[in-house]
């Protein structure tokens, strides 16, 4: 019988498993892979703050990811469209997400885990990257 008063945490897997995020207690900067191909490593010295929100998108799009995530740094914001995204808001609490990565929405499906990253954008100085 499982114990445990919170539900999303019962039903995470382990991050190892999941392609889409990673954690380390020791890491010092968030390494986003965006959908530009590009990594970028950001600070957590830097980290402003995270915010988890309905994605506004499903108004318009009902096959829309249903969750954004918000990470504001001084430098840059990331935007992370996906779904089961607290259990990586969790990880940002604690500075202890290594890195943040979309998986293509084809494959999403597949993957034994109710987390998933499906678009990954960074701005930083007025520009969309």
């Amino acid at each position: 019988m499982n114990t445990n008063t919170n539900p999303d945490e019962a039903s995470v897997s382990s991050t190892r498993d999941n392609p889409c995020y990673g954690g380390d207690p020791n890491v010092a900067a968030l390494n986003v892979f965006a959908d530009d191909e590009h990594s970028y490593f950001l600070p957590y010295a830097q980290l402003l703050y995270a915010e988890t929100i309905p994605n506004p998108a499903l108004e318009k799009n009902a096959d829309a990811p249903p969750e954004k995530l918000l990470i504001c740094f001084a430098v840059a914001e990331v935007t992370v469209l996906g779904s089961g995204l607290q259990a990586v808001a969790r990880k940002i609490q604690r500075c202890d997400l290594n890195f943040v990565k979309a998986v293509d929405r084809r494959f999403a499906a597949s993957l034994k885990t109710h987390v998933v990253a499906v678009s990954i954008t960074l701005t930083k100085e007025g520009h969309e990257h």
